[in-house]
């Protein structure tokens, strides 16, 4: 039976092919997937490596089998639960592996089609996912549009909408977790971070939070986790790369994670904005996903600071540091009434701001 070869594409750019059997050919290094790595060689070992590699980075763009309503999107398409990484890579190359994070896909060797035709930044997603996505409902829909809502990850009930050339992120989860995502967000916005910001909306009569998607056809995201094993492979210092690339960003990405009590600021959640002519980092991307927050509020120091490298420090070590090396950077004072949905958070908060004032 003859194997059959996957071409790793960057828009209509072909970076690498790989087989069945991990036989493999780069053809532009700069171009491969930040989380792929890939050795043109023949030995069993490094064979085995590369479609392992390779199936995890595919495995990568599908939600994990945790996110709420998991189950019933894969029931929906009539698709078994998969639960290893070939499992899951199979299901995400049967959409070939598109995403709205970046703008890689993957085709057959002997599939005659263009970007354009399946990107999703140019093709419509299907309102019937949002209603699986984010109330678990069951519909009948096809393979294909699978993808509108398998390449998000995290564990609350999320979806995108479209809107003329915009999407949408909405996000569920209860009350509780829409509000804490929203005032997260009010907070953040009196200081100098970079930011996605997070608006109320309505979804079928409950209250969500929805965001304006921060990729397109021109830049994408890589998550750190990402990042790190390019940079593992590239004997790359990550924390020293990071800080000559954003140093204000990665700084208040601390101070602001502190103030707000997200201890959810995990490898996933965080990373590096690309410039898809180049393939290379131009700065963090926003500080993003809030809906954690408010965890570990109930005394100063709040949770282990999930962003330091090499070293343990809680949040509020990590902030006074950040706080230090760039100052607090406040652009307006937020009052109490930005509190109302959630009052039993403001005593903290102001704790916490007037400890970071306190810094010389």
């Amino acid at each position: 039976m003859q194997k059959k070869t996957y071409e790793i594409m960057h828009k209509d750019k072909k970076t690498a092919s790989i087989d069945e059997t991990g036989h493999c050919t780069v053809y532009d290094e700069a171009f491969i997937p930040y989380s792929l790595y890939l050795e043109e060689a023949e030995d069993i070992d490094t064979l085995v490596n590369n479609i392992t590699n390779f199936y995890y980075w595919c495995a990568s763009r599908v939600l994990t089998l945790d996110r709420t309503y998991a189950k019933e999107i894969l029931n929906s398409i009539g698709v078994q639960q998969a639960v290893t990484d070939r499992d899951r890579a199979k299901l995400a190359l049967s959409y070939r592996c598109v995403s709205l994070t970046d703008v890689f896909w993957v085709k057959t060797a002997d599939e005659e089609i263009g970007f354009h035709t399946v990107n999703l930044y140019e093709n419509h997603l299907e309102n019937t996912f949002m209603d699986i996505s984010l109330r678990g409902r069951q519909y009948s829909v096809q393979n294909e549009c699978l993808a509108r809502d398998l390449s998000t990850n995290g564990c609350f009930p999320k979806a995108w909408q479209r809107s003329e050339q915009v999407f949408w992120l909405l996000k569920d989860g209860g009350g509780k977790a829409v509000e804490r995502e929203l005032l997260a967000s009010q907070i953040s916005r009196c200081f100098d971070v970079a930011q996605v910001l997070y608006e109320e909306r309505f979804f079928d009569g409950e209250k969500v939070s929805v965001s304006e998607n921060m990729t397109s056809l021109d830049c994408s995201i890589v998550s750190m986790e990402a990042f790190e094993i390019y940079a593992q492979n590239h004997d790359i210092k990550t924390l020293d790369y990071i800080l000559r690339l954003d140093a204000h960003n990665y700084y208040m990405m601390n101070i602001v994670d502190y103030l707000v009590g997200n201890t959810d600021r995990h490898w996933g959640n965080w990373g590096v904005l690309v410039d898809n002519a180049t393939n290379k980092p131009m700065h963090l991307h926003k500080l993003m996903d809030f809906n954690q927050a408010f965890h570990a509020y109930d005394q100063l120091d709040g949770a282990n600071c999930q962003t330091v490298f090499g070293e343990r420090l809680t949040q509020r070590e990590a902030a006074v540091v950040a706080v230090q090396r760039i100052g607090l950077n406040q652009l307006r004072e937020l009052d109490e009434t930005s509190f109302a949905a959630l009052p039993q958070y403001y005593p903290m908060f102001l704790q916490r701001l007037a400890l970071l004032k306190s810094i010389p």
